[in-house]
């Protein structure tokens, strides 16, 4: 039977408990995985209200590119198995975390960095904007009290400063969480032609600036180049300059021969 402590630990103290149980090198490995998952939903958030659907969608803000996105996984299911061990979740979350497919149904390992775009309700935008500007706050009050005890010379049992660097690391992770969500949002319901982004796989229409001749690429793998066709790899300078671009954006990218200004006419999705 789940005790009234089980049901209102945090997700931030079950993460502590967790951590404190592996031994020093599975700690060092596990840490910043787990706080990441955290902080995701709100380091004081109840454990006993994190659903299943929730679980399963944290995979997808995870970057396919990256080559320990399996591992990374691995990492919080054995925080969430444990969770269930412990009470603290009716349900073992872990097996709703799943590792996300290709097209070809096999699992991602290994692949590119891309843009991912994250739609959001008009509201939950605006929540995140909110939050957002009070974590910044938050940020520079941590640093008031980091200067302060610093004061204290005696940093061998200086808790006061321990605290205040660790809840800033939070802090400050879960800033850059939210401008790169913010950054990549597109808001439900209020799609518009100019809103469209450049992605891979696009065809895109430029005019050169200097000249005024128009271009036409597509921006693909690095596998799939094709000068000859207008296949341009997305790792490129100018590849790099076009993705996450809308029309009529100005690009710029330098060349041996100096800079090169491109307007981007159109995009064919």
């Amino acid at each position: 039977m789940v005790d009234i402590e089980s049901q209102n630990i945090s997700l931030g103290d079950a993460a502590t408990r967790f951590l404190a149980k592996l031994s020093s090198q599975e700690r060092e490995v596990s840490q910043p995985e787990v706080y990441k998952f955290v902080r995701w939903y709100g380091w004081e958030r109840p454990f006993a209200r994190l659903a299943a659907p929730e679980v399963a969608s944290y995979a997808e803000q995870l970057s396919i590119s990256d080559t320990d996105y399996a591992k990374k996984l691995e990492l919080i299911r054995a925080f969430l198995a444990y969770a269930k061990k412990e009470g603290w979740s009716r349900t073992n979350l872990a097996a709703h975390l799943k590792t996300r497919k290709t097209k070809a149904g096999l699992q991602v390992s290994s692949r590119r960095r891309l843009p991912e775009s994250v739609s959001l309700t008009r509201q939950k935008y605006e929540e995140l904007k909110a939050e957002l500007v009070d974590l910044k706050s938050k940020s520079h009050e941590l640093i008031d009290e980091i200067r302060l005890a610093a004061a204290d010379k005696d940093f061998r049992e200086n808790a006061p400063l321990a605290a205040a660097r660790e809840q800033r690391g939070h802090v400050e992770g879960r800033i850059k969480e939210l401008e790169e969500t913010l950054k990549a949002t597109t808001i439900i319901g209020e799609k518009r032609e100019s809103a469209i982004k450049t992605g891979i796989g696009d065809n895109i229409v430029l005019g050169d600036l200097a000249s005024g001749k128009e271009l036409r690429y597509m921006i693909v793998d690095p596998r799939e180049v094709d000068p000859t066709k207008g296949k341009i790899s997305i790792a490129s300078p100018l590849g790099k300059a076009l993705i996450g671009r809308r029309d009529g954006d100005v690009v710029e990218i330098t060349a041996p021969s100096g800079k090169l200004r491109y307007q981007i006419k159109r995009v064919e999705h």
